[in-house]
């Protein structure tokens, strides 16, 4: 029984330590407030992290500027190696690195080869998330898009 308890107590203790991480939860990002460089910001994106084991899985969908559906996907763990990243088209791997409780790294790759980065990190409220991301703009200019999303 003493043994059956100590489990359950276990259990009890990973899953409120996923519920707590900052970033789990759906998101909306806020056109108005972002700044897109790198070309016509989308529409409309609804992002979701859900807790994995030392990761998060994402899925976001929307609606791109010119109208197309836009849908991504990764699941990924804290530990800076490669995981299968879906819905772009020039990139096909993503890493990520937890930096400490509400900031993280993702690098985003193409044939192995790191294409851009982007910081994510979550206000100390837990209201706003804030993705910077270093990429380039259609004429391969270096850029930073900034995209702020609010909880909801």
């Amino acid at each position: 029984m003493k043994k059956a308890m100590v489990i359950l107590a276990a259990l009890g203790l990973a899953a409120s330590l996923f519920a707590a991480d900052p970033f789990v939860g759906t998101w909306k990002l806020n056109v108005a407030q972002s700044t897109i460089k790198s070309g016509p910001p989308p529409k409309s994106v609804i992002s979701t992290f859900t807790a994995q084991e030392n990761g998060l899985k994402l899925v976001a969908n929307g609606v791109e500027a010119d109208g197309k559906a836009l849908h991504v996907e990764y699941a990924a763990k804290f530990d800076g190696k490669d995981y299968p990243l879906k819905g772009f088209t020039d990139a096909d791997m993503i890493a990520i690195n937890r930096i400490d409780a509400y900031t993280f790294y993702e690098q985003f790759k193409k044939a192995s080869k790191q294409v851009y980065s982007a910081r994510l990190v979550v206000s100390k409220d837990g209201k706003t998330l804030t993705r910077t991301l270093n990429t380039k703009n259609a004429k391969g200019q270096d850029v930073t898009d900034t995209a702020v999303y609010k909880r909801q």
